[in-house]
C-alpha cells in the first residue's frame, strides 16, 4: 500500500501561481509515475500533469507551458507548480502515483478567483 498526502492549495485570484507537493509513503520500492489529477465539479476527473520515475513530465494540453511538475525519488516527493492559473481550473486536485495499482490522495481544493 502508498499512502499519499498533499499539501498545497488554497484561494488564488485569476492570473496567480500556486504550488502543491505530495508525498508519498508506506510501500513506495518501484513507485513508477507520479502526478497530478484535477476534478471540477459535475466534471470527470482529468489527468494534468505525470511524471516518470526517470523524470519525463507528461502534460495536459491546457496547462502545457503554464504548469511545470517535478519529482525528487530520494524525498518521495512530487511537485506541481502552476502559474497563470485560471478561473476554469477551480477543482480538486488529487495526488496520483502508479505502482502495481493506481494510489489517490484525499485532493486538495484549488480555487481561482475571477
Amino acid at each position: 500500500q502508498v499512502q499519499l498526502v498533499e499539501s498545497g492549495g488554497g484561494l488564488v485570484q485569476a492570473g496567480g501561481s500556486m504550488s502543491l507537493s505530495c508525498v508519498a509513503s508506506g510501500s513506495i520500492f518501484s513507485i513508477n509515475s507520479m502526478g497530478w489529477y484535477r476534478q471540477a465539479p459535475g466534471k470527470q476527473r482529468e489527468m494534468v500533469a505525470l511524471i516518470t520515475r526517470g523524470g519525463s513530465p507528461t502534460y495536459a494540453d491546457s496547462v502545457k507551458g503554464r504548469f511545470t511538475i517535478s519529482r525528487d525519488n530520494a524525498k518521495n516527493t512530487v511537485n506541481l507548480q502552476m502559474d497563470s492559473l485560471k478561473p476554469e481550473e477551480t477543482a480538486v486536485y488529487y495526488c496520483y502515483c502508479k505502482k502495481w495499482d493506481n494510489y489517490w490522495g484525499q485532493g486538495t481544493q484549488v480555487t481561482v478567483s475571477s
